[in-house]
């Protein structure tokens, strides 16, 4: 921010991978109040679109970048501004503004995976941030820490937020037991005891909502709360289809219609993006524990583990997040779970994180921050 109160509005980089972004479209003309929070605009990836939120309240004095162009991490794409600030000043930034992305060597020295031992295991995650009572984040099946991109910087801001690799994920090992979501419990608070978290608040996805749900069943001393994001484990119905799919998928053509589920706008499903998780599902060991995984907790389109009644009757603060549109878990799951607090997010599928991740992450922050 300047002295005079201009904010610039630049590319962010989103992953090691990430370059440069393309503006797909402007949710705010010119001359618009903006309140810190607001969704701006929208860029766009190689790996997948997002909105890119105002830091701070103000006038959106400037649109310097159009709809369609492509700018480097970094690059101005527009300002935002006091009202009484004048025009002059404003083109002044603009014209003095110097592009300065994150070279390799600062990108290096951000937060890198780092492994643990538990039980035997080595467990991957990545932590961000310091302070405060904790948030560990748990994906779902398939999924690993980079599925948390959008949200875990953010989050970071008031305090450290960890992401694991569950079992049979990511950089973890892939021994994965019986397959079974105690397994999985068991091996995440190994985690939350290896790291030294006396308590922490827990975030799962998908697979890693049931996970969460017996990990606070197992030790509700431990949790502060959980925020649950379309969970497994509260309803017998699933996507079967979907999850066969996703095992048995080795090229792009496969994967591609498979990834398009969990997205409720499947313009958002990129050629990087599949690529990049048959890359994930080509690691040694990752294809046999998913296989594993699904025998366990599946059969077709039914879940195994019902956890709603217990976790129902868990005596600490609980909300469950849901994308209108999933096409993998029904969103009337989302009513099952007692003394729970419900979001329903339109516009979203079984991913709202990265669909919708300024509700997602304003959500899950004011609800920690109402648990201290």
């Amino acid at each position: 921010m300047s002295e005079n109160g201009i904010v610039a509005i630049t590319v962010p980089k989103w992953g090691m991978a990430m370059d440069e972004g393309t503006v797909t479209a402007w949710h705010i003309d010119e001359g618009g109040t903006v309140e810190a929070g607001d969704e701006v605009l929208d860029v766009e990836s190689t790996k997948i679109a997002n909105a890119i939120e105002a830091k701070q309240a103000g006038v959106l004095r400037r649109q310097v970048a159009a709809v369609g162009q492509t700018l480097p991490v970094g690059g101005l794409l527009g300002v935002i501004a006091p009202a009484d600030v004048g025009d002059a000043e404003v083109d002044t930034f603009i014209d003095g503004f110097v592009v300065v992305a994150p070279d390799d060597d600062e990108a290096e020295s951000g937060p890198q995976p780092q492994s643990i031992g538990v039980h035997g295991q080595t467990i991957q995650y990545l932590v961000h941030g310091e302070g405060g009572v904790p948030i560990l984040l748990i994906h779902g099946f398939g999924g690993d820490i980079n599925l948390w991109m959008f949200n875990q910087p953010i989050l970071a801001d008031t305090r450290a937020v960890y992401a694991l690799d569950l079992p049979g994920h990511g950089g973890s090992s892939k021994d994965v037991g019986d397959g079974s979501i105690a397994f999985l419990a068991q091996a995440t608070i190994g985690t939350i005891d290896a790291l030294g978290l006396e308590t922490c608040h827990l975030v799962g996805h998908s697979m890693g909502g049931a996970v969460a749900m017996q990990v606070a069943l197992d030790h509700p001393e431990r949790i502060a709360s959980m925020t649950l994001i379309a969970p497994a484990g509260l309803g017998p119905e699933i996507n079967g289809a979907y999850i066969a799919g996703y095992i048995a998928a080795e090229r792009r053509k496969d994967m591609k219609p498979m990834v398009a589920q969990l997205f409720a706008d499947q313009s958002l499903v990129t050629r990087q993006m599949v690529e990049d998780v048959l890359r994930a599902k080509r690691i040694d060991g990752i294809n046999a524990a998913l296989a594993t995984i699904a025998a366990a907790q599946f059969d077709g389109d039914r879940q195994k583990l019902d956890l709603s009644d217990q976790a129902g009757r868990l005596d600490l603060p609980k909300q469950v997040l849901w994308g209108a549109d999933d096409h993998i878990i029904p969103v009337s799951h989302a009513n099952h779970l007692s003394g729970a607090n419900v979001t329903i997010l339109d516009g979203a599928g079984h991913m709202p994180m990265m669909e919708k991740t300024p509700d997602i992450n304003q959500t899950i922050a004011a609800f920690v921050a109402s648990q201290v």
